[in-house]
């Protein structure tokens, strides 16, 4: 089965701040998965990773298999996303 979203050593990092430190994640089909923390744990700078809107500064992320790159919007079709 292939996994939803996972990713691999995501890490982001802003000059001196790790905002993200080598996540990984797997989520399969069906799972239902939140992300809950305190301002600034990384919540918002993930899911924008995985949306491809930010590049990460090491790892991968994967949608439904697709890698997912800074400016490739391919996947936006393939998910949902609120602000």
């Amino acid at each position: 089965m292939i996994d939803v979203i996972k990713t691999v050593g995501l890490t982001k990092k802003y000059r001196d701040v790790t905002a993200v430190d080598n996540m990984n994640l797997s989520i399969n089909r069906g799972e239902i998965f939140g992300f809950l923390g305190l301002n600034g744990a990384g919540k918002t700078t993930t899911i924008t990773m995985l949306l491809g809107m930010v590049a990460p500064t090491s790892g991968q992320c994967f949608i439904l298999g697709k890698k997912v790159d800074k400016g490739n919007t391919t996947i936006w079709s393939d998910v949902g996303y609120l602000v």
